[in-house]
């Protein structure tokens, strides 16, 4: 595979979840305990620290911006297990994350000889 391809999958994986938890905490399953804008809030503004670097494909905010996915794959283990009314919002927001992870990876390793020729 190339490397457009893992770029494809690392940003399916990061759009995915922004869009996953704009359905999950605006639509499909609102929370009880706190508002949905103050979750949406505090869940979706960190995805937007890495948007300029990642459309950009740079390596480095690629690079960090995986350490931010784990905190996504945290939290979608944590309801599933949880919260079995959103368990399937959440098995879904685990599985992006692990693309968002597994892309990112991938897209590394295969642009690693290229960034040391430059």
């Amino acid at each position: 595979m190339n490397s457009r391809v893992y770029y494809a999958l690392l940003l399916a994986g990061y759009f995915g979840i922004m869009l996953l938890l704009a359905a999950w905490y605006g639509w499909l399953s609102p929370p009880q305990l706190v508002s949905p804008q103050l979750a949406l809030v505090l869940l979706g503004l960190p995805l937007f620290a890495p948007l300029r670097g990642l459309l950009h494909a740079r390596r480095y905010t690629v690079g960090w911006s995986l350490f931010l996915s784990l905190l996504y794959l945290t939290h979608g283990c944590m309801e599933a297990w949880s919260n079995p009314g959103a368990r399937w919002l959440a098995l879904g927001e685990a599985a992006l994350a692990l693309c968002w992870v597994a892309g990112g990876v991938a897209w590394l390793r295969s642009t690693k000889t290229t960034a040391r020729a430059a």
